[in-house]
């Protein structure tokens, strides 16, 4: 196919309100280097990370944002956000086989590769380096995945990021058959996969959201919902848990540890409740808990995540779809937090 020298993308050139993100219909497209390919977007997921990079969330510098990528380090703007990409590979660097070009591929967005270069601390795709809110995007072959599936590249778009953090929490904490596990956030695209997840796994789920959406957390798979009001030991009981994969924080945090057996395992990997928790250290020895902070991917999740679409054991989530030009509309949508699943933009025709 013929590739254009400009492209189509959404800059982030500032942080701050949606404003800061600028659709500019001349940027270069990017030529892949050694050991990259040069992948056409056509579809890419909404993520918590892109809002919280643009409004300096991740920084913990009280006067500016120059910490503000989740790796603490300044982001060289204007970037192109965008973790979760399907697409497909039109053309390859030196060094990458030309058999790929024409593979539909997923991208596995917590990368150790990158511009050519190996790191010794993980980039995210979109964070560090420009992601895939644009038409074209170039990644590290190794994290450019093959994908065999009858999916659309909008629901495949609405895997990598949260079920791939999801996968990464329930690997971390050893979530086995005789689990019973209880996820926060459960309607999320994160909680909502880790449902899924746990479920393949055989274990019991338990799901805390809004009574508005328990029905549906329900046919995906948890064994019981609880309100997230709920005074969770007085319904729970002490105890009662094997594992807490918490996206929340927040005041109620203490109550999860309560929950939890001795020998528990808490994985967390988001705090949309409130960073800052309250910790007797006394529950944490005298229980014998293991803590889990989840980021960075163990190198078996994403192959393993793509066994699993493709065999179709788990299904996409998609709540909402909106076309490129449309980031601002999709990011206000996610925000609102009344849906459960992925926002999806569209980066071209499918």
């Amino acid at each position: 196919m013929m590739i254009p020298k400009t492209m189509t993308g959404v800059q982030l050139v500032a942080h701050g309100g949606p404003e800061c993100l600028v659709l500019n219909h001349e940027i270069p497209v990017p030529t892949p280097c050694a050991g990259e390919v040069l992948v056409k977007v056509h579809a890419a997921g909404v993520n918590n990370t892109d809002i919280n990079t643009r409004i300096g969330w991740y920084s913990k510098s009280d006067n500016d944002a120059d910490d503000a990528a989740w790796t603490g380090e300044a982001l060289k703007l204007p970037l192109i956000q965008g973790a979760d990409v399907c697409g497909e590979i039109v053309a390859v660097g030196d060094g990458v086989d030309p058999s790929r070009i024409g593979q539909r591929i997923l991208i596995e967005p917590s990368m150790w590769e990158a511009r050519g270069r190996n790191l010794t601390t993980p980039w995210y795709f979109g964070s560090e380096c420009d992601g895939g809110f644009a038409e074209y995007a170039t990644v590290a072959s190794r994290h450019a995945h093959a994908i065999d599936s009858p999916l659309t590249s909008v629901e495949l778009a609405s895997f990598p990021c949260s079920y791939s953090t999801a996968e990464n929490m329930l690997t971390r904490a050893g979530v086995g058959s005789d689990d019973t596990v209880l996820v926060t956030g459960a309607s999320g695209g994160v909680g909502s996969a880790a449902i899924q997840l746990v479920k393949a796994r055989g274990a019991t789920v338990i799901a805390v959201t809004s009574p508005s959406k328990a029905a549906e957390l329900m046919d995906l798979g948890a064994a019981k919902t609880l309100s997230r009001n709920d005074d969770l030991p007085k319904v729970l009981g002490r105890n009662s848990v094997d594992v807490v994969i918490d996206l929340v924080a927040g005041a109620a945090w203490p109550q999860l540890l309560e929950v939890l057996r001795p020998k528990g395992r808490y994985a967390v990997s988001g705090a949309i409740g409130g960073p800052i928790v309250e910790l007797d250290v006394r529950t944490l020895y005298l229980k014998d808990l293991s803590f889990f902070g989840c980021t960075v991917l163990e190198p078996e999740v994403f192959p393993n995540l793509i066994t699993r679409i493709e065999r179709q054991e788990i299904k996409p989530l998609v709540a909402q779809e909106f076309a490129l030009a449309q980031i601002n509309a999709a990011q206000e949508a996610f925000q609102k937090k009344s849906h459960i699943g992925k926002i999806v933009l569209r980066a071209g025709k499918l």
